[in-house]
């Protein structure tokens, strides 16, 4: 006799926006045609704390790729620092790590 295969249980929706809190988020900093260099590196500075470096680097990656992943940690985190980004007058999402 074989066993029954395993069946995979199904989440409830609660656990699934749990999980959903739960999973990484990516706040993405996009490049504009409005805001100079300059002023990008220095929100990065004064927002997140970065180096002047890595502020950027990060700046940078903007420029030249469009888009720049500034921040990675909870839902309730990206969504404070996109919420700030948008008082800055930059244009920033929040999106799931590992769905770009």
């Amino acid at each position: 006799m074989s066993a029954a295969p395993a069946e995979s249980p199904q989440l409830t929706r609660e656990e699934q926006a749990l999980t959903a809190v739960n999973v990484p988020w990516n706040v993405v900093v996009w490049d504009d045609p409005v805001n100079l260099m300059s002023y990008v590196v220095y929100v990065f500075r004064s927002h997140f704390g970065f180096t002047d470096a890595k502020a950027r680097t990060l700046m940078l990656e903007v420029h030249h790729q469009g888009r720049s992943i500034v921040f990675t940690g909870s839902l309730e985190e990206a969504e404070a620092h996109v919420s700030a980004l948008h008082g800055y007058g930059l244009w920033a999402t929040y999106e799931k790590a590992g769905e770009n």
